[in-house]
Parts: C-alpha cells; sequence; structure tokens
C-alpha cells in the first residue's frame, strides 16, 4: 500500500471508463500457432513470431549450448567487459546478411530507437530537421523527445508530401533525417523503400528505416526490404523479438557510424551484453531465415486469404499488404466486444485501442504466423462474419 495509491487508482478509473485499461494475462504458448489460456487452448493470431521459429528445436538446441559454453549472462556492459567474441561473430553474420559493413546489437527494439535517435542528432551544424511518417512507432517520437527536436510529420506513406515539405526546408540550416517503417506495425502496409531512398539522397537526407516487422518475413532472403534499395538507406533498425523467434534488436550500416553509435548511443553504453543464450538463438535464426522462402510464401498467401474474406464481409483492412491484418472497428468499447466473443470461440485476437492507435481507429490486429494453417484463417474468416459490430459500415 502506497500513500500515492489514490493517483494511481484515479489514472486507472479513468482508463476503465475509457476502454482503455491494459491488463496483463499469463498464458501458455504452444505449438502450431496456438496458445493454453485459462485452462483452453486457442488460435493464438496475437503474437508477431510470424515465422513460429520461438519453437523451433534449433534455437532451442543452441540456446542451450551457448548456455552451457559460456554462461547464462554476458556480466557487464559491452564497453566494460561484456563483449564475447560471440557477439563480434554474431553481428558481423547479421551485417552480412543485411548488405551492410557491420552491426550493433541492442536490448530491444525501442531502447535502440529511442536511444540511437539523440546519438544521431548531435552531428552536423545546427539543429536537426526531422521528417517523420505520422505513425512511427512510439519509439521514434521518444527518440525525438529525450532530443529535444520537433519532428515535421509527412502524411502517412505520402512520399510526395514528404519531397514537398523536404523542398520547403530547403534553405534551413541543418542536417535532414526521414525515419520512416517499411512495415507499419498496426496497419500492416508498407513503405516504398527504394523511392524513400531516392528522396532521402535528392535532398541530402539521412534515411532510418525500422525493419522490425520485416526483418525475417520481406525483401531479399527475408532480411528487409532495405535490401531494395541497396546502399540508399543510411541506417536499418530491426529486431529479433518477432520473425527471428528470441529477443533483442540491433542496427545495421557503415562501419565507421556503429563505431560512433558504440560510444554515443545511451541505449547500449549504459546496458549490459545481450547474453550468451540469446545469442545462440539469434545465430541460430539466421542459419534458417535465408532458407524459408516457402514459409514465406505460405505466409503471405494466408494473409492474402484473410485479407480477401474480411474484405468480402465489408471489414475495412487499412491497406494491409503484410502479414499483419487489422480489422478496423473504431470505437474502443466495440474492439473490446469483438475480441471477448472471439476468444469465447478459440481464437486470441486482441483489441488495439489508443493511444496505440489514433482516436476512433480501434481494431483487432490479426497478425499470422507460417504455424496457422488454410483452415485457421478459415475459422477466422467465419468468426468475424459471425460477430462483426452491426453498424460498422461496409468498407
Amino acid at each position: 500500500m502506497s500513500r500515492f495509491d489514490p493517483l494511481f487508482q484515479a489514472a486507472l478509473d479513468r482508463a476503465e471508463a475509457q476502454d482503455r485499461r491494459r491488463r496483463l494475462r499469463p498464458l501458455e504458448p504452444l505449438d502450431g500457432g496456438r496458445v493454453r489460456l485459462g485452462g483452453r487452448e486457442l488460435i493464438d493470431v496475437s503474437s508477431n513470431d510470424y515465422l513460429g521459429l520461438s519453437r523451433h528445436p534449433a534455437l532451442i538446441e543452441r540456446a542451450r549450448d551457448w548456455a552451457a559454453r559460456y554462461g547464462t549472462g554476458a556480466g557487464a556492459s559491452r564497453l566494460v567487459r561484456g563483449t564475447f567474441e560471440i557477439h563480434a561473430v554474431v553481428e558481423a553474420r547479421l551485417a552480412a546478411l543485411k548488405g551492410t559493413e557491420a552491426a550493433l546489437f541492442f536490448a530491444s527494439g525501442w531502447q535502440a530507437n529511442a536511444s540511437v535517435l539523440p546519438a544521431l542528432f548531435e552531428l552536423g551544424d545546427g539543429p536537426a530537421l526531422v521528417f517523420a511518417d505520422r505513425l512511427v512507432h512510439a519509439s521514434f517520437h521518444h527518440g525525438c523527445q529525450a532530443a529535444g527536436v520537433r519532428q515535421i510529420r509527412f502524411r502517412h506513406n505520402d512520399l510526395d508530401h514528404l519531397d514537398s515539405l523536404l523542398a520547403e526546408q530547403a534553405g534551413e540550416p541543418g542536417r535532414r533525417f526521414i525515419l520512416a517503417e517499411s512495415v507499419y506495425s498496426m496497419d500492416g502496409d508498407r513503405a516504398n523503400v527504394p523511392r524513400l531512398a531516392d528522396i532521402a539522397g535528392r535532398h541530402g537526407a539521412f534515411l532510418y528505416l525500422d525493419e522490425a516487422h520485416a526483418t525475417g518475413v520481406l525483401g531479399p532472403k527475408g532480411m528487409g526490404l532495405s535490401g531494395l534499395a541497396p546502399g540508399g538507406v543510411d541506417l536499418v533498425m530491426g529486431t529479433f523479438s518477432k520473425a527471428l523467434g528470441s529477443f533483442g534488436a540491433y542496427v545495421a550500416g557503415s562501419r565507421t557510424m556503429i563505431d560512433y553509435l558504440t560510444g554515443a548511443s545511451s541505449g547500449f553504453v549504459y546496458t549490459t551484453a545481450l547474453p550468451p543464450p540469446l545469442l545462440g538463438a539469434i545465430d541460430a535464426a539466421l542459419d534458417l531465415v535465408p532458407t524459408l522462402d516457402a514459409e514465406r510464401a505460405h505466409l503471405a498467401a494466408l494473409a492474402d486469404r484473410l485479407r480477401r474474406g474480411l474484405r468480402t464481409l465489408g471489414v475495412d483492412t487499412a491497406g494491409s499488404t503484410a502479414q499483419i491484418v487489422p480489422a478496423m472497428v473504431g470505437r474502443e468499447a466495440e474492439a473490446l466486444t469483438l475480441a471477448r466473443r472471439l476468444e469465447a470461440e478459440g481464437v486470441l485476437a486482441v483489441a488495439i485501442r489508443p493511444p496505440t492507435v489514433p482516436k476512433g481507429s480501434s481494431r483487432i490486429r490479426f497478425a499470422l504466423s507460417a504455424a496457422h494453417s488454410a483452415a485457421d484463417v478459415d475459422r477466422l474468416i467465419e468468426l468475424v462474419g459471425a460477430h462483426w459490430p452491426t453498424h460498422q459500415p461496409a468498407a
């Protein structure tokens, strides 16, 4: 009991009244894109484990092996004594697959974005001019806020608008930065990465691309859409916690930039290094991902099947073209009701509400996995059709 509990309770009550309160729900992951929750087995369409690698025997075995060989923890930050030979080896493997000179590992994608951006903004003369897609991740916003930098936001995936904003600021001093994602986590749509790279090149802007939801799933050998613009993306960020099945994040780019960030990014400098078992899982995933074209094709086919089915029902899927397929509901209460009804029918599909998404755009975010089947997708379509809020207009 804390004397400040009334303040916390008041905030919780406000969130409850707005249908925005969050609660933790422990569950047990199972094979086949399933979970056990409350003693029931459910189809899980809420996880970012897009290739089902979190339960792959190769990742589990290498994590065990490297734990036995190197221990369960790194013991310190990388700049103190936490850099093991295996850190350098796996970072070099990742860089080679991304087609960059070097890479650097972080504890999470949020930490990477939030701490790398302030380090980058310190470069050059004058204030940083930051042009950000209006739907970039919260970690981007935090990084800009921490650096005291105001964003110039362009309309979502509207690269003509980005181009015009850069042209308007042509005479202003300061280094230009473009912040974008290759796949947007809530809408499941993609950026035109080659055009982003072209715009950045013409305006002398630094292009920072978040590949968290593309790494493992899209692009050459599944290593992200930055591969469609070789040399055109200045810094690529991605995660190991989604399609690669474990945890952690990376940034990849030139050797000189990575050397700079090693000493300038607070999230790297002041954080204990990734533990050996996690590095083992990452290393095994890097073996597998380039070989999983069939799994990626299956995943893409499932997403197409789900989009077609939802659109037949008149459900807006927000321009999705990836493995993330939102069913746009609108109001928070109705999104929660739909999620509860799906769960009662054997599907774990989470309602996404503000502030994660803009007000009035609450949704069920279906995140598919290669572990799912066509029958699973058909069941989703059937259940959405049976329980969709009746007031919702057709797309």
